[in-house]
């Protein structure tokens, strides 16, 4: 529960800003305990869920998903949206929305968003509810869901990361799946004399993924009595600056930004060959490449490149929070609880499902595409060896100022390092601007 722990600094400046806000997107009336209202079995409510999963071909609509709930619960009946703007802009939404007391029932979050809706006070305490549904999920992702003690939704999914190779183009170069620090180094340099990459430095997932990679070995936010302590320049981020400072220096690594068409141009063109991604990312790996390489590539666990002992970070990964003034908040968990243990759809949406209800089956096209591994099983073994990693409310600006200096650390304008002491002043400047105590 170290996460609780953590979120438990500061107490009494959060709960200031814990707003008694109201307003919920739907249901009818009936008798209220307390903010809740307690709807007649016989009466039909409306549970409003606004979600950001990708229903792209080939995956089970989320519509299908939810239609067959309302099909065997007519008295619960959800309608779900997609959200198609900018997962940052997300929050801001949500926000505006509670204060207009027009806002959806459930919303999906990333984990690194719940303490910034938490200090917000846009998010309903739902620990009672959630109480019964706890078996039904790994403990690391239902923590995940609770700040202070308290639960504010059940957990969707994960994203540890792992590392994508084509072990086709490597046979080719007569290199093999580094295991160490020196090996990856090496492997890198092999293969960029012959025009390919092993790894890519990647300045707009910088917030997420190399963040990832240093909290797999020693986490950056602690706290010292009632007030948090930052060291964003643990053993672990030295270590993958000092890694990719080199692969830069030897121009060993591709430079391209992950979400920019360079990116996939140069997978589809087989110059780069090897990446680290969060393990959501298998699929959108398919698509990146149109099919090019389809067999030739693996997915592995990350080695000792970073010291990290093997082990590895989280990136991405979310869950689904009942909003402030929800008026059907058992009603909301009896569906959540339902619609995050659809192991099979949403494993069709791309999603390394937290539920512990079930085993996750390969997908056959990822199956085929992996050279006929057992992705999920891969997927598994990384879930249970990553470290946990505790944000701190408001990282989504830290992420901000950590792109900034990878782009010039890619650019060649600037250094790895910068990246974290970038990471370093903005944690500081933004837990005060919250009015939080921060160890100087």
């Amino acid at each position: 529960m170290k996460r609780n722990r953590l979120l438990m600094a500061g107490g009494a400046a959060v709960a200031a800003l814990c707003m008694a806000l109201s307003g919920c997107g739907g249901g009818a009336s009936g008798a209220k305990t307390g903010d809740t209202e307690q709807a007649d079995p016989n009466q039909k409510v409306t549970i409003t869920y606004l979600h950001r999963l990708p229903n792209k071909p080939g995956m089970t609509p989320v519509d299908e998903i939810v239609a067959r709930w309302n099909k065997d619960h007519p008295n619960i009946q959800v309608k779900a949206t997609q959200f198609n703007g900018n997962a940052s802009d997300m929050i801001t939404k949500l926000e505006t929305d509670v204060k207009a007391g027009n806002a959806p029932d459930l919303a999906q979050l990333g984990y690194s968003e719940l303490p910034e809706a938490y200090m917000k006070g846009i998010m309903e305490d739902v620990t009672s509810e959630a109480e019964q549904y706890s078996k039904d999920f790994a403990q690391g992702p239902f923590e995940q869901m609770q700040i202070g003690g308290k639960t504010f939704g059940l957990p969707q999914d994960t994203g540890p990361l792992v590392y994508y190779y084509n072990k086709t183009a490597f046979d080719e170069l007569g290199i093999t799946l580094p295991k160490t620090q020196d090996e990856l180094i090496a492997a890198a340099k092999t293969a960029a004399a012959k025009g390919k990459y092993i790894m890519s430095f990647q300045a707009d997932e910088s917030g997420n993924m190399l963040t990832g990679l240093a909290g797999a070995s020693s986490p950056w936010y602690e706290v010292e009595g009632d007030a948090w302590k930052v060291d964003t320049q643990t053993d672990g981020s030295k270590a993958v600056a000092n890694v990719f400072q080199q692969l830069i220096d030897a121009k060993a690594t591709s430079t391209n930004p992950r979400w920019d068409p360079s990116f996939d141009a140069s997978l589809q063109k087989g110059e780069l060959i090897g990446t680290i991604g969060a393990a959501w990312e298998a699929p959108l790996l398919m698509d990146s490449m149109a099919d090019k390489g389809k067999g030739d590539w693996r997915i592995a666990q990350i080695g000792d490149w970073f010291d990290n002992a093997g082990k590895t970070g989280p990136d991405g990964g979310s869950g689904v929070a009942v909003m402030k003034g929800c008026k059907y908040k058992a009603q909301a968990m009896e569906f959540l609880d339902w619609f995050n243990t659809q192991i099979d759809d949403l494993t069709s949406q791309g999603l390394i499902v937290a539920a512990s209800t079930g085993t996750a089956k390969t997908p056959a096209a990822w199956s085929e595409f992996y050279g006929g591994q057992d992705v999920m099983k891969e997927f598994a073994d990384a879930n249970a060896n990553m470290n946990n990693f505790a944000y701190i409310p408001g990282f989504a600006s830290v992420g901000a100022s950590m792109q900034e200096a990878a782009s010039k650390a890619a650019s060649g304008t600037g250094k790895v390092s910068a990246v974290f002491d970038a990471a370093q002043s903005a944690s500081v400047s933004t837990l005060k601007d919250s009015g939080l105590s921060v160890v100087e």
